[in-house]
């Protein structure tokens, strides 16, 4: 077969390494399996566009982001090798802190799980590291020919053979019996599920919120407990920081089973409410005239002037914004996949930042959708009698990919929608201060008896999902 996948970013490039490990090779006297990537951005020679990007679609992404232990069983499973070359790039959390805004801990959440390998007994715990460490090592392992620049603007289907790729430099269209949308939140593969649309039926629906971040030396910063990330909630907005690397001597700097010492990089990053005017899911350039950062600093000093959390207060004269991008989310879609196009990762639904989960999501969409295909495509080259077809056997697995992946995501999504709020302001003085002090409580009880607001079971249930046990049910 000839395979497709639109989007060289995080889901892109795990898409490809999955799919090459997991599909069988068809019988003789058929060749094997053909692979291309099409991305938009030329990686090399197009660096300072692609770090403003955030979504997990394009190929150099600034900022950093979580890998839950979710997402690292994926990574283990796929290549314990690579696995431990993203974890030596990141650093290691074993618990979060929620904190007020002037640094008193609300509650304290463990950000570890049970190994599910059977081999090692030790916990798998969060990774914080940036988003270009993650695509970077992935990106080493895929061949240079695999990838082509190239902006994919029309994926056009057929329900009986080989879909049809139009490109926007008006080369000539290329085939496909199989594509995979790893393009993102403004999917254009996405369209083509739903051809008799004139518009996107599902367009990204903006949060009103916006997310600013960079990174900080941590040589001026007040101490940061080991193998904690930070959260802060006020009135007036959500900061979070956290180490992003370890230390260069430390024995265990590549293990995801162990705490190391701290580096010299800290993650830092702010989310506050931007009702208007809403802007688009393409973050600004940073470099552009048009947007003043000294403006924009001024504006988060302003913003978190009452705040005396000492790290935050150490932080605010000294950063430098790096990222930049508003918070949107994606409607539930009906479906993740029609005869042999198949929405992964963002494409498929684009989470919100407080879930903490939206690129361990996008690494289990590839090894779900990757062992269905294995599963199906097994039984079509085997069946002597070829009673099932090709086309038969990706449509089935992209059904069942669907059934299994649709409630998970949407489950998550509502859960990070109503811990969203908590980072929207306030209306009026006594208004946030009354609303402030109503989620302190909420969350130093939630700390104490977790059990009674369903808060460490719904947390437990998402980072200690046996993956490979879901599908086999399903099979």
């Amino acid at each position: 077969m000839k395979i497709v996948i639109v989007g060289g970013g995080i889901s892109g490039c795990v898409a490809y390494l999955a799919l090459r490990k997991h599909l069988p090779r068809p019988p003789p006297p058929a060749e094997d399996h053909e692979f291309t990537i099409y991305e938009a951005y030329d990686a090399n020679t197009n660096h300072d566009r692609s770090e403003q990007d955030t979504h997990s679609s394009t190929p150099i992404i600034g900022g950093g982001l979580g890998i839950a232990p979710n997402g690292l069983h994926v990574l283990e499973r796929l290549d314990s090798d690579l696995l431990h070359e993203i974890v030596q790039g990141g650093y290691m959390v074993d618990h979060s802190n929620v904190k007020t805004k002037h640094g008193h801990l609300l509650m304290r959440l463990s950000s570890s799980t049970a190994c599910l390998s059977p081999n090692n007994p030790l916990p798998m715990h969060l990774l914080g590291t940036s988003r270009h460490n993650l695509w970077q090592a992935l990106h080493r392992r895929i061949p240079e020919d695999i990838i082509i620049n190239k902006r994919v603007v029309k994926v056009t289907p057929n329900t009986t053979g080989p879909k049809t790729l139009t490109f926007a430099d008006d080369s000539p269209p290329v085939s496909a019996d199989v594509v995979i949308g790893a393009d993102g939140l403004k999917s254009i593969t996405k369209r083509a599920l739903f051809p008799e649309a004139t518009e996107d039926p599902y367009s990204p629906h903006y949060e009103n919120l916006i997310s600013i971040g960079g990174f900080l030396p941590t040589t001026s910063l007040p101490p940061t407990p080991p193998g904690s990330m930070n959260l802060l909630f006020s009135a007036t907005g959500f900061f979070g920081y956290f180490y992003a690397n370890s230390s260069p001597t430390s024995p265990h700097r590549s293990s995801p089973h162990h705490i190391s010492p701290p580096g010299d990089t800290l993650a830092w990053w702010t989310t506050y409410s931007m009702p208007t005017p809403t802007p688009t899911p393409t973050p600004p350039d940073l470099t552009s005239p048009n947007l003043n950062l000294t403006t924009l600093t001024q504006h988060l000093h302003t913003r978190y002037s009452t705040w005396t959390d000492p790290t935050i207060s150490t932080i605010l004269p000294t950063i430098t914004i790096k990222t930049i991008y508003p918070v949107f989310t994606s409607p539930p879609l009906p479906t993740f996949s029609s005869t042999g196009i198949i929405l992964i990762g963002d494409a498929a639904h684009t989470l919100p930042p407080t879930s903490g989960q939206g690129a361990s999501q996008a690494l289990e969409d590839v090894e779900v959708l990757s062992l269905f295909l294995k599963h199906y495509l097994g039984i079509s080259y085997h069946d002597e009698n070829g009673g099932v077809s090709e086309l038969e056997a990706v449509s089935r697995a992209g059904e069942e990919y669907t059934s299994l992946r649709r409630p998970r995501v949407q489950g998550i999504l509502e859960r990070a929608e109503k811990m969203q709020g908590l980072k929207r302001d306030s209306i009026g003085w006594l208004g946030g201060r009354v609303r402030e002090w109503m989620m302190y409580l909420g969350m130093w009880l939630m700390g104490w008896f977790p059990g009674l607001v369903g808060w460490g079971m719904g947390l437990r249930g998402v980072v200690e999902y046996d993956l490979p046990w879901e599908v086999e049910r399903v099979l």
